[in-house]
Protein backbone atom coordinates (compact mmCIF):
# COMPACT_ATOMS: atom_id res chain seq x y z
CA UNK A 1 0.00 0.00 0.00
CA UNK A 2 1.30 3.57 -0.80
CA UNK A 3 -0.06 5.82 0.24
CA UNK A 4 0.89 9.76 -0.98
CA UNK A 5 0.61 12.82 1.31
CA UNK A 6 -0.47 15.76 -0.83
CA UNK A 7 -1.23 19.82 0.11
CA UNK A 8 -0.44 22.51 -0.24
CA UNK A 9 3.14 24.06 0.65
CA UNK A 10 3.23 24.90 4.54
CA UNK A 11 0.38 22.43 4.71
CA UNK A 12 2.15 20.34 7.45
CA UNK A 13 2.74 17.24 4.98
CA UNK A 14 6.22 17.13 5.93
CA UNK A 15 5.62 17.83 9.66
CA UNK A 16 2.90 14.78 9.70
CA UNK A 17 4.87 12.72 7.29
CA UNK A 18 8.12 13.06 10.01
CA UNK A 19 5.47 11.74 12.44
CA UNK A 20 4.09 8.73 10.68
CA UNK A 21 7.38 7.69 9.63
CA UNK A 22 10.07 8.44 12.38
CA UNK A 23 11.82 10.32 9.09
CA UNK A 24 13.53 14.02 9.18
CA UNK A 25 12.32 15.93 6.10
CA UNK A 26 12.82 18.82 5.37
CA UNK A 27 10.03 21.42 6.72
CA UNK A 28 10.73 24.98 6.65
CA UNK A 29 8.90 28.53 6.30
CA UNK A 30 8.69 29.02 2.75
CA UNK A 31 7.59 27.25 -0.33
CA UNK A 32 9.07 24.12 -1.88
CA UNK A 33 11.60 23.72 1.22
CA UNK A 34 10.84 19.80 -0.36
CA UNK A 35 11.38 19.66 -4.35
CA UNK A 36 11.33 16.05 -4.45
CA UNK A 37 9.45 12.95 -2.72
CA UNK A 38 10.44 11.77 0.52
CA UNK A 39 9.69 7.76 1.22
CA UNK A 40 9.10 5.84 4.38
CA UNK A 41 8.02 2.45 5.00
CA UNK A 42 6.37 1.92 8.43
CA UNK A 43 5.02 -1.65 10.21
CA UNK A 44 1.23 -1.78 10.20
CA UNK A 45 0.21 -1.89 13.51
CA UNK A 46 -2.10 -5.42 14.86
CA UNK A 47 -2.14 -6.72 18.02
CA UNK A 48 -2.74 -10.14 16.99
CA UNK A 49 0.32 -10.66 15.90
CA UNK A 50 2.01 -10.43 19.50
CA UNK A 51 -1.08 -12.86 20.50
CA UNK A 52 -0.37 -15.35 17.88
CA UNK A 53 2.84 -15.49 18.58
CA UNK A 54 2.35 -16.44 21.91
CA UNK A 55 -0.15 -19.19 21.12
CA UNK A 56 2.49 -21.06 18.21
CA UNK A 57 5.48 -20.03 19.75
CA UNK A 58 6.91 -18.30 16.86
CA UNK A 59 10.27 -17.71 16.15
CA UNK A 60 9.49 -14.36 14.67
CA UNK A 61 6.42 -11.58 13.36
CA UNK A 62 6.26 -10.05 9.99
CA UNK A 63 3.58 -7.00 9.47
CA UNK A 64 2.31 -5.96 6.85
CA UNK A 65 3.81 -2.72 5.91
CA UNK A 66 2.39 0.91 4.59
CA UNK A 67 4.79 2.81 2.33
CA UNK A 68 4.32 7.00 2.86
CA UNK A 69 5.36 9.22 -0.33
CA UNK A 70 5.77 12.94 1.22
CA UNK A 71 5.65 14.75 -2.13
CA UNK A 72 6.13 18.55 -2.72
CA UNK A 73 3.24 21.07 -2.19
CA UNK A 74 0.87 21.43 -4.97
CA UNK A 75 -0.10 24.94 -5.99
CA UNK A 76 -2.54 26.50 -8.14
CA UNK A 77 -1.57 26.02 -11.83
CA UNK A 78 0.46 23.03 -10.77
CA UNK A 79 -1.16 21.18 -13.86
CA UNK A 80 0.74 23.66 -16.26
CA UNK A 81 3.66 23.39 -14.54
CA UNK A 82 3.55 25.74 -11.69
CA UNK A 83 6.13 25.47 -8.82
CA UNK A 84 7.12 22.44 -10.48
CA UNK A 85 3.74 21.17 -10.44
CA UNK A 86 4.19 18.51 -13.47
CA UNK A 87 6.83 16.72 -11.76
CA UNK A 88 4.54 16.23 -8.50
CA UNK A 89 1.38 15.44 -10.55
CA UNK A 90 4.09 12.14 -11.93
CA UNK A 91 4.84 11.31 -8.51
CA UNK A 92 1.13 11.07 -7.12
CA UNK A 93 -0.21 9.11 -10.38
CA UNK A 94 2.58 6.13 -8.59
CA UNK A 95 0.35 6.34 -5.51
CA UNK A 96 -2.65 3.87 -4.48
CA UNK A 97 -4.21 6.11 -2.80
CA UNK A 98 -4.15 10.00 -1.33
CA UNK A 99 -3.28 11.56 2.15
CA UNK A 100 -4.46 15.56 1.34
CA UNK A 101 -3.02 17.63 4.53
CA UNK A 102 -4.87 20.65 4.81
CA UNK A 103 -3.58 23.39 7.55
CA UNK A 104 -6.20 24.07 9.91
CA UNK A 105 -4.24 26.03 12.23
CA UNK A 106 -3.66 29.66 12.42
CA UNK A 107 0.47 30.92 12.97
CA UNK A 108 1.26 34.81 11.86
CA UNK A 109 5.21 33.34 11.73
CA UNK A 110 4.43 30.24 9.09
CA UNK A 111 3.47 31.36 5.25
CA UNK A 112 0.34 30.33 3.49
CA UNK A 113 0.61 30.80 -0.10
CA UNK A 114 -2.73 32.70 -0.59
CA UNK A 115 -2.49 34.94 2.08
CA UNK A 116 -4.88 33.48 4.65
CA UNK A 117 -6.57 29.70 5.64
CA UNK A 118 -9.14 28.42 4.27
CA UNK A 119 -9.75 25.10 4.59
CA UNK A 120 -12.58 24.59 1.70
CA UNK A 121 -10.40 27.04 -0.94
CA UNK A 122 -6.94 24.84 -0.32
CA UNK A 123 -9.12 21.41 -0.71
CA UNK A 124 -10.33 22.53 -3.85
CA UNK A 125 -7.50 24.30 -5.17
CA UNK A 126 -5.79 20.77 -5.15
CA UNK A 127 -8.81 18.95 -5.90
CA UNK A 128 -8.88 21.23 -9.26
CA UNK A 129 -5.01 20.80 -9.78
CA UNK A 130 -5.85 16.69 -9.81
CA UNK A 131 -8.98 17.01 -12.45
CA UNK A 132 -7.38 19.54 -14.67
CA UNK A 133 -4.44 17.10 -14.74
CA UNK A 134 -7.01 14.11 -15.43
CA UNK A 135 -8.68 16.37 -18.20
CA UNK A 136 -5.70 16.31 -20.28
CA UNK A 137 -4.38 12.72 -19.93
CA UNK A 138 -8.04 11.91 -21.26
CA UNK A 139 -8.28 14.24 -23.59
CA UNK A 140 -5.22 12.91 -25.11
CA UNK A 141 -6.33 9.29 -24.72
CA UNK A 142 -9.68 10.02 -26.92
CA UNK A 143 -7.56 12.09 -29.79
CA UNK A 144 -5.58 9.12 -29.97
CA UNK A 145 -8.41 6.54 -30.38
CA UNK A 146 -10.32 8.43 -32.66
CA UNK A 147 -7.04 8.14 -34.66
CA UNK A 148 -6.87 4.74 -34.09
CA UNK A 149 -10.58 4.76 -35.45
CA UNK A 150 -9.78 5.87 -38.69
CA UNK A 151 -7.73 3.15 -39.23
CA UNK A 152 -9.56 0.59 -38.09
CA UNK A 153 -7.29 -0.21 -34.93
CA UNK A 154 -9.52 1.32 -32.50
CA UNK A 155 -12.30 0.40 -30.01
CA UNK A 156 -15.87 2.49 -29.70
CA UNK A 157 -16.34 1.38 -26.23
CA UNK A 158 -13.19 3.13 -25.02
CA UNK A 159 -14.33 6.12 -27.06
CA UNK A 160 -17.45 6.33 -25.26
CA UNK A 161 -16.08 5.33 -22.26
CA UNK A 162 -13.04 8.15 -22.36
CA UNK A 163 -16.03 10.82 -23.54
CA UNK A 164 -18.00 9.74 -20.62
CA UNK A 165 -15.22 10.34 -18.08
CA UNK A 166 -14.12 13.79 -19.65
CA UNK A 167 -17.64 14.88 -19.47
CA UNK A 168 -17.21 14.26 -15.66
CA UNK A 169 -14.01 16.17 -15.38
CA UNK A 170 -15.61 19.42 -17.41
CA UNK A 171 -18.19 19.55 -14.65
CA UNK A 172 -14.68 19.54 -12.27
CA UNK A 173 -15.87 16.34 -11.11
CA UNK A 174 -13.74 13.52 -10.37
CA UNK A 175 -13.56 10.48 -12.54
CA UNK A 176 -14.20 8.14 -9.08
CA UNK A 177 -17.59 9.44 -8.83
CA UNK A 178 -19.15 8.42 -12.35
CA UNK A 179 -20.95 5.25 -12.58
CA UNK A 180 -19.28 2.55 -14.05
CA UNK A 181 -18.24 -1.40 -13.93
CA UNK A 182 -15.12 -2.92 -12.44
CA UNK A 183 -13.73 -3.64 -15.96
CA UNK A 184 -14.52 0.22 -17.11
CA UNK A 185 -13.05 1.58 -13.33
CA UNK A 186 -9.51 -1.30 -14.64
CA UNK A 187 -9.46 0.56 -17.81
CA UNK A 188 -9.52 4.13 -16.78
CA UNK A 189 -7.01 3.28 -14.39
CA UNK A 190 -4.47 2.26 -17.15
CA UNK A 191 -4.48 5.89 -17.70
CA UNK A 192 -3.16 6.27 -14.40
CA UNK A 193 -5.71 9.07 -13.37
CA UNK A 194 -5.57 11.09 -10.33
CA UNK A 195 -9.12 11.77 -9.33
CA UNK A 196 -9.71 7.87 -9.76
CA UNK A 197 -7.48 7.40 -6.42
CA UNK A 198 -9.03 7.32 -2.71
CA UNK A 199 -8.37 9.94 -0.80
CA UNK A 200 -8.70 10.60 3.05
CA UNK A 201 -8.16 13.93 4.26
CA UNK A 202 -5.94 15.16 7.53
CA UNK A 203 -7.27 18.57 9.17
CA UNK A 204 -3.25 19.55 10.74
CA UNK A 205 -4.09 21.92 13.52
CA UNK A 206 -2.18 22.92 16.69
CA UNK A 207 -1.62 21.08 19.81
CA UNK A 208 -4.23 22.65 21.66
CA UNK A 209 -6.90 22.36 19.51
CA UNK A 210 -7.08 18.55 18.63
CA UNK A 211 -10.70 18.27 19.42
CA UNK A 212 -11.39 20.76 16.50
CA UNK A 213 -12.06 24.55 15.66
CA UNK A 214 -13.97 26.42 13.42
CA UNK A 215 -11.34 25.59 10.20
CA UNK A 216 -12.33 21.81 11.07
CA UNK A 217 -15.70 22.01 11.03
CA UNK A 218 -15.71 23.80 7.66
CA UNK A 219 -13.27 20.99 6.44
CA UNK A 220 -15.31 17.99 7.77
CA UNK A 221 -18.55 19.39 5.62
CA UNK A 222 -16.56 19.38 2.46
CA UNK A 223 -15.19 16.10 2.98
CA UNK A 224 -18.59 14.70 3.56
CA UNK A 225 -19.71 16.30 0.22
CA UNK A 226 -16.77 13.80 -1.11
CA UNK A 227 -18.19 10.96 0.64
CA UNK A 228 -14.13 11.08 2.25
CA UNK A 229 -13.02 10.09 5.65
CA UNK A 230 -11.50 12.99 7.41
CA UNK A 231 -9.77 13.23 10.98
CA UNK A 232 -7.61 15.81 13.07
CA UNK A 233 -3.84 15.24 13.42
CA UNK A 234 -1.44 18.14 15.61
CA UNK A 235 1.58 17.30 13.35
CA UNK A 236 3.82 19.39 15.21
CA UNK A 237 2.97 17.57 18.38
CA UNK A 238 3.23 14.28 16.97
CA UNK A 239 6.10 14.83 15.51
CA UNK A 240 7.83 15.66 18.50
CA UNK A 241 6.75 12.51 20.30
CA UNK A 242 9.01 10.57 17.78
CA UNK A 243 11.63 9.53 20.36
CA UNK A 244 9.19 8.79 23.01
CA UNK A 245 8.31 4.83 22.60
CA UNK A 246 4.60 2.91 22.17
CA UNK A 247 3.84 2.87 25.93
CA UNK A 248 5.36 6.44 26.52
CA UNK A 249 4.00 7.96 23.11
CA UNK A 250 -0.20 6.57 24.08
CA UNK A 251 0.04 7.77 27.62
CA UNK A 252 0.98 11.32 26.33
CA UNK A 253 -1.74 11.16 24.18
CA UNK A 254 -4.16 9.74 26.94
CA UNK A 255 -3.89 12.47 28.57
CA UNK A 256 -4.46 14.88 25.83
CA UNK A 257 -7.90 12.84 24.77
CA UNK A 258 -6.58 11.35 22.44
CA UNK A 259 -7.58 7.54 21.75
CA UNK A 260 -5.28 6.88 18.34
CA UNK A 261 -2.09 8.42 16.80
CA UNK A 262 -1.86 9.82 13.89
CA UNK A 263 -0.10 6.69 12.31
CA UNK A 264 -2.74 4.50 13.28
CA UNK A 265 -5.71 6.61 12.03
CA UNK A 266 -4.19 7.26 8.38
CA UNK A 267 -3.02 3.83 8.67
CA UNK A 268 -6.54 2.87 9.26
CA UNK A 269 -8.54 4.96 7.22
CA UNK A 270 -5.98 3.96 4.25
CA UNK A 271 -7.41 0.29 4.27
CA UNK A 272 -10.66 1.48 4.27
CA UNK A 273 -9.92 3.96 1.43
CA UNK A 274 -8.13 1.24 -0.13
CA UNK A 275 -10.46 -1.21 0.15
CA UNK A 276 -8.31 -3.50 1.88
CA UNK A 277 -8.08 -6.26 4.54
CA UNK A 278 -5.90 -8.54 6.30
CA UNK A 279 -5.50 -11.90 6.55
CA UNK A 280 -3.36 -14.23 8.85
CA UNK A 281 -0.42 -17.22 8.77
CA UNK A 282 0.64 -18.43 11.89
CA UNK A 283 3.43 -21.49 12.58
CA UNK A 284 6.63 -22.35 14.51
CA UNK A 285 8.44 -20.25 12.28
CA UNK A 286 6.47 -17.09 11.77
CA UNK A 287 3.58 -15.05 11.89
CA UNK A 288 2.55 -13.22 9.77
CA UNK A 289 0.22 -10.37 8.54
CA UNK A 290 -0.63 -10.32 4.67
CA UNK A 291 -2.79 -7.32 2.94
CA UNK A 292 -5.46 -8.12 0.36
CA UNK A 293 -8.28 -6.54 -1.62
CA UNK A 294 -11.55 -7.33 0.38
CA UNK A 295 -13.55 -10.11 -1.69
CA UNK A 296 -10.28 -11.80 -2.83
CA UNK A 297 -10.74 -15.18 -3.33
CA UNK A 298 -8.78 -18.00 -1.24
CA UNK A 299 -6.50 -19.19 -4.25
CA UNK A 300 -5.73 -15.81 -5.06
CA UNK A 301 -4.74 -14.83 -1.86
CA UNK A 302 -2.76 -17.53 -1.16
CA UNK A 303 -0.94 -16.00 -4.69
CA UNK A 304 -0.24 -13.13 -2.26
CA UNK A 305 2.43 -15.38 -0.38
CA UNK A 306 3.62 -17.16 -3.83
CA UNK A 307 2.81 -18.19 -7.43
CA UNK A 308 3.25 -21.67 -6.45
CA UNK A 309 0.79 -21.78 -3.70
CA UNK A 310 -1.83 -20.12 -6.18
CA UNK A 311 -1.18 -22.54 -8.92
CA UNK A 312 -1.32 -25.43 -7.17
CA UNK A 313 -4.18 -24.58 -4.86
CA UNK A 314 -5.55 -28.09 -3.06
CA UNK A 315 -7.76 -26.03 0.02
CA UNK A 316 -7.34 -23.61 2.48
CA UNK A 317 -7.66 -24.51 5.86
CA UNK A 318 -8.92 -21.89 7.57
CA UNK A 319 -9.65 -20.76 11.66
CA UNK A 320 -11.53 -17.32 12.13
CA UNK A 321 -8.99 -15.36 14.77
CA UNK A 322 -11.97 -14.92 17.29
CA UNK A 323 -12.58 -18.39 17.45
CA UNK A 324 -9.03 -19.22 18.12
CA UNK A 325 -8.42 -16.63 20.77
CA UNK A 326 -11.54 -18.07 22.12
CA UNK A 327 -10.07 -22.17 22.15
CA UNK A 328 -6.73 -21.04 22.64
CA UNK A 329 -5.04 -23.79 20.39
CA UNK A 330 -5.54 -24.67 16.63
CA UNK A 331 -5.91 -28.14 17.57
CA UNK A 332 -8.40 -26.79 20.29
CA UNK A 333 -10.40 -25.42 17.41
CA UNK A 334 -10.00 -28.37 15.10
CA UNK A 335 -11.51 -30.33 17.78
CA UNK A 336 -14.64 -28.08 18.23
CA UNK A 337 -15.30 -28.24 14.56
CA UNK A 338 -14.41 -24.27 13.71
CA UNK A 339 -11.52 -24.82 11.22
CA UNK A 340 -12.80 -24.88 7.78
CA UNK A 341 -11.93 -26.55 4.47
CA UNK A 342 -12.30 -23.92 1.59
CA UNK A 343 -11.99 -24.42 -1.30
CA UNK A 344 -10.31 -21.58 -4.42
CA UNK A 345 -13.76 -20.18 -4.67
CA UNK A 346 -13.94 -18.85 -1.10
CA UNK A 347 -13.93 -15.05 -0.02
CA UNK A 348 -11.38 -14.40 2.35
CA UNK A 349 -12.91 -12.67 5.48
CA UNK A 350 -11.24 -9.89 7.70
CA UNK A 351 -8.78 -12.26 10.16
CA UNK A 352 -9.22 -15.30 8.84
CA UNK A 353 -5.90 -17.82 10.01
CA UNK A 354 -5.00 -19.89 6.74
CA UNK A 355 -2.78 -22.90 6.47
CA UNK A 356 -2.81 -23.24 2.46
CA UNK A 357 -2.53 -26.72 0.98
CA UNK A 358 -0.79 -27.21 -2.43
CA UNK A 359 0.65 -29.20 -4.66
CA UNK A 360 3.16 -28.25 -7.61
Amino acid sequence: MRLGMVGLPNSGKSTLFNALTGSQAASANYPFSTTDKNVGIVPVADARLTILRDIYDAKKITTATIEFVDIAGLVRGSRDGGGMGNKFLGHIREMDGLVHVVRCFEDENILHVDGHIDPARDMETIDLELIFADMEAVAKRIDRVKKENKSGKGGKEELALLERALGVLEQEQPVKTMDMTDDERRNLAQLGLLTLKPVVYVANVSEDEVEGNAHTAKMAEVAANHGAEMFIVAAKMEEDLVGLDHDQKKEFLAELGISSSGLEQVTAAGLRALNLMTFLTAGPKEVRAWTITAGTKAAHAAGKIHSDIERGFIRAETVAYADLLAKGTYNACKDAGLVRLEGKEYIVQEGDIILFRFNV
